[in-house]
């Protein structure tokens, strides 16, 4: 008897998404920080490179989830960019005492939607079996 496939399941499909974004999300903010440091010198690009950092993480994430779910891409994708966001929150309250800004809600949703349109319409991943 084969097992099922984690992306046949929605929640635990789009919760692995959103752990992902988020481990891709730090990978993206460090590696941005010491290019930021070491080879810019200048602090003065931070909150692009943030944004590059969030938007890299979230649609690199909801491509793979579009990619192996095949459905609902956009709306899936927005519902991981929502999550995102509000994890986004939770630790901006506890650590910084202030909610983010609703411009990250919106890089996040745009981004989000976006993996999740281009991963559904991309081509089947090879010996992938549901």
């Amino acid at each position: 008897m084969r097992r099922k496939s984690v992306w046949t399941n929605s929640l635990l499909s789009i919760t692995l998404s959103v752990l992902i974004s988020i481990m891709f999300i730090i990978l993206s903010s460090v590696i941005l920080a010491i290019v930021m440091y070491y080879v810019l010198g200048d602090m003065k690009v931070s909150s692009v490179f943030a944004a590059v950092a969030i938007c890299a993480g979230t649609y690199s994430a909801t491509y793979l989830c579009g990619k192996y779910r095949r459905k609902r891409g956009i709306a899936e994708g927005v519902m991981c960019g929502v999550i995102i966001y509000t994890i986004m929150s939770i630790c901006g309250v506890v650590f910084l005492g202030e909610i983010t800004g609703v411009k990250k809600l919106l890089l996040l949703v745009l981004s989000g939607g976006a993996g999740g349109v281009t991963g559904v319409n991309s081509k089947r991943p090879k010996n992938y079996m549901e």
